[in-house]
């Protein structure tokens, strides 16, 4: 089944910027071994979601500034640069469907699934997820490859990061593995 690994917003204003979570460093060496499975099989294609935001974006009045195009905070983190021939999505919105070449990408390479990880769960990994789910695209998130916002409620990440695939399998239907199932 074709299938395309989209990592969502891996960039250096997640992970030591000014939106900063510690828990992204948890997540890169699970990403960093899909990513190398993906180059490896013709089956897969390598997807980057990234934000890359305008002065003004409406994100900004919930997040504060952050990840503006061309900038070094919107560049994804050197552990999981991008190599030639991955497709890279640059994104002003949570999903990475909304006003970006998303379905141009899915449709050229045929994909039926997504693998989708990165940040943040309970954001822009759901969005992206739900948009992928109303095209009738198949959708796997690897538990151990995604994470959520630190700083965003006194409920424990680990609580929150739950109930996120929780909501993903049970309303978008969505499969909850790991990164070694998926190697398997």
């Amino acid at each position: 089944m074709k299938t395309g690994l989209v990592i969502i917003d891996m960039l250096n204003d997640f992970q030591d910027g000014v939106l900063g979570n510690s828990a992204a460093r948890d997540i890169v060496k699970p990403i960093q071994q899909l990513i190398e499975k993906a180059r490896k099989d013709d089956d897969w294609v390598v997807i980057y979601g990234n934000d890359a935001h305008k002065p003004g974006d409406l994100e900004f009045k919930v997040f504060g500034e952050h990840a503006v195009a061309g900038t070094k905070a919107a560049e994804v983190i050197d552990d999981l640069a991008p190599a030639e021939g991955d497709e890279i999505i640059n994104k002003r919105y949570y999903s990475v469907f909304t006003e970006t070449d998303m379905d141009s990408v899915c449709k050229v390479y045929g994909l039926q699934k997504l693998v989708i990880v990165g940040q943040h769960t309970d954001c822009c990994v759901r969005h992206s997820t739900y948009d992928a789910f109303v095209r009738g695209l198949d959708v796997v998130v690897p538990s151990d490859a995604t994470t959520v916002f630190e700083p965003l409620s006194d409920v424990p990440v680990e609580v929150r990061k739950q109930a996120a695939l929780d909501y993903l399998k049970g309303i978008y239907g969505a499969e909850i593995t790991t990164t070694a199932e998926l190697l398997g």
